[in-house]
């Protein structure tokens, strides 16, 4: 049981590290990356499924 937790919170902080780089790398204002990058931090389940269908995108796939 605990494996599969662990597993779980591993891929957790992935995707949520994937979230702040490309959060970092948008062209949003600095304000609202900060934001962004709390409410990833501070709730991340939450925030990285909020990121992904309201957050801003990395300027580097944009075309």
């Amino acid at each position: 049981m605990f494996e599969i937790a662990g597993l779980g919170s591993l891929i957790l902080l992935v995707l949520c590290l994937w979230a702040i780089i490309s959060i970092l790398g948008s062209s949003a204002t600095t304000g609202t990356k900060v934001l962004w990058v709390l409410l990833v931090i501070l709730l991340p389940l939450i925030g990285f499924i909020l990121w992904l269908l309201f957050g801003p995108r990395s300027t580097a796939r944009q075309t």
